[in-house]
């Protein structure tokens, strides 16, 4: 959604390895084309979890996948590849994957959401592991990224920089979970209710919002 500096904004507070994310990301598409014109949308990395090269303990793996679970029976359609569990060594470890966004956009800000699709279905649809730099890298070879320029970005101070201001530009809107949607007009900011099923309600509220 192009930017117009004289609409309210619409920050959307997410993390590429989040699976309520991935499980909204229908309603968010539909939402975002019934509120052209009206927002401004801005997409905010809020950081699931730090960088760790430890494998992640067996009765979180045993959390995230009941959460998939979850997800599947209160979002119809949503789909997950449980064979992530078996043919990957999972990390809770989700800053690289965030970094890989930033990155893109040091390279080509277009291709944000291409990137951030691609490591989605990588993640949930492919078994691959995100939290591996290789994954990543080879994500943003198919998007068409540059791969020199990526591997230099990524690891650039700048890029870590830059991930850890979106961390705390997430943190002053109080985005305490994700996906969260922070609507700011005027100075102030407020939280708009996500509904996992209904783009129709989550419009309803930013225009409510919007007329108050």
């Amino acid at each position: 959604m192009a930017s117009n500096d004289n609409l309210p904004i619409l920050y959307y507070v997410h993390d590429p390895m989040c699976s309520w994310c991935w499980g909204f990301r229908a309603v968010w598409l539909e939402l975002q084309e019934k509120l052209k014109g009206r927002v401004t949308v801005k997409y905010v990395l809020g950081g699931l979890a730090p960088d760790s090269n430890l494998s992640m303990p067996v009765d979180l793996q045993g959390t995230i996948r009941n959460t998939w679970k979850t997800i599947q029976r209160e979002i119809p359609g949503t789909q997950f590849n449980y064979d992530f569990w078996t043919l990957c060594q999972p990390r809770r470890s989700t800053y690289p994957a965030c970094r890989a966004i930033v990155a893109c956009k040091m390279q080509r800000p277009d291709l944000e959401m291409a990137m951030l699709l691609a490591i989605q279905q990588a993640y949930y649809l492919d078994a691959k592991n995100p939290s591996d730099d290789v994954i990543l890298i080879q994500l943003a070879r198919n998007v068409g990224l540059d791969t020199g320029k990526f591997i230099s970005d990524f690891e650039s101070d700048a890029c870590h920089d830059a991930l850890e201001n979106e961390i705390l530009l997430a943190r002053k809107l109080y985005a305490n979970s994700f996906p969260s949607l922070i609507f700011s007009m005027d100075g102030s900011v407020s939280n708009v209710r996500v509904d996992y099923t209904s783009s129709d309600n989550v419009f309803q509220h930013v225009i409510q919002k919007l007329n108050d």
